[in-house]
């Protein structure tokens, strides 16, 4: 089996690392450090461990504090415009997967001769980028150790911007972060993770031993944790396995890439900003209903892992996926997720349109088990209506 595997350089995992931030500003050598964040972390407070750190330290700092969710181009364009006027020379990206990936494109763009247009698409990234730290505040997106940043272009489409230059030079995984955030938002965004895993698994192309590995781990521990993590959001034992399951699934899906549950779930963000996780979480069980022909083999392998009292009495492998999708089903249900588009107010009338952008997703949908066609995506939108 031939396949390269990339990953952060460093992953720090333990309670209040960030409190610790200034000792890794000083190992990368940052002198003027610029913090990327979105308003609501500032909000909540999440931000100051690492300004009193920083403070602290003597270390300088300017933040920049307007990341939206599914960040347009204006939003990088003007977050560059800040980073050169400030003359940075460290990045730290903490929030959710839209303040990471615009850290990313900070650290990688911000010095270099290329535009942002430029970069779109895979390995067009020619420069070496400043020190990157990522600082999750949600046990999902994983970008803390992936080479990806998603941007918004236009009204509705999104577009991936893939290179090794993006990975950071340290991941903190500091899991007290994530303990004042909604149940809603816990269990979406864990939902998300949860689809890193299983679509890592079943990857077309370049699905692997390693990430295998990671895949199964990284669905073990959310498997065994969401609910928890959701209901009872204090838990700082299931919020850390929640995170480093999450970690541990971004390290899969960044070598073994993710395919059609998020190739569907971007146009519903791109035209009606629901949430990436969520998004994820209203086509997952029918895009694997779908994929059951070429991939059932696989959902049995993983219902072996996440519930094997369920499978005992299962003899075939398509009965143990389709126990697999039903837990899935329930799990959904039972942390307080929508399970119909109608219910989040997607119109009837745009299913048509979501199944054209969504087969844009060329990129993600090369990986899917099972090949995809227009009138395919259409269904599985109906199916999840």
């Amino acid at each position: 089996m031939s396949f390269v595997f990339n990953t952060t350089k460093s992953i720090v995992n333990a309670p209040n690392a960030a409190s610790e931030i200034a000792e890794y500003c000083f190992k990368l050598k940052v002198k003027k450090v610029l913090l990327v964040t979105d308003p609501g972390i500032v909000s909540l407070g999440l931000h100051q461990k690492i300004t009193a750190s920083l403070n602290a330290n003597s270390i300088p700092f300017v933040v920049f504090s307007e990341v939206e969710v599914d960040p347009p181009t204006e939003v990088i364009e003007s977050a560059l415009s800040f980073a050169r006027k400030h003359n940075i020379d460290g990045v730290i990206g903490l929030g959710g997967g839209s303040s990471m990936d615009t850290a990313k494109l900070i650290a990688a763009l911000t010095y270099s001769k290329q535009t942002l247009d430029d970069a779109f698409g895979v390995d067009k990234l020619e420069n070496s980028r400043l020190p990157l730290i990522q600082i999750p505040t949600t046990a999902g997106t994983g970008s803390e150790v992936t080479p990806i940043s998603i941007v918004t272009t236009g009204e509705a489409m999104k577009m991936g911007i893939v290179s090794s230059v993006l990975l950071p030079d340290i991941a903190l995984l500091d899991a007290t972060l994530t303990v004042k955030l909604p149940a809603h938002i816990t269990a979406a965004t864990g939902i998300d993770a949860m689809v890193h895993a299983i679509e890592a698994y079943t990857s077309k192309i370049k699905k692997n031993i390693y990430s295998d590995m990671l895949a199964v781990q990284a669905l073990k521990l959310m498997s065994d944790n969401i609910q928890t993590a959701v209901h009872r959001g204090d838990d700082i034992v299931a919020r850390s396995n929640m995170m480093l399951g999450a970690t541990l699934a971004g390290q899969a899906f960044a070598n073994a890439p993710v395919a059609a549950v998020h190739a569907l779930a971007y146009p519903l963000g791109g035209h009606y900003h629901i949430p990436h996780g969520l998004s994820n979480s209203l086509v997952l069980p029918h895009v694997l209903k779908f994929n059951m022909p070429a991939a059932a083999h696989l959902y049995a392998e993983l219902a072996e892992v996440i519930i094997p009292k369920s499978c005992e009495n299962l003899e075939s492998d398509t009965e143990k996926a389709q126990a697999f999708i039903h837990h899935l089903e329930n799990l959904i249900a039972d942390i307080g997720l929508p399970n119909r588009l109608a219910s989040v107010e997607v119109s009837e009338d745009s299913l048509q349109t979501l199944a054209r952008d969504a087969m844009k997703q060329e990129r993600l949908l090369i990986n899917n088990p099972r090949p995809m066609n227009e009138a395919d995506v259409l269904a599985i939108y109906q199916a999840a209506y």
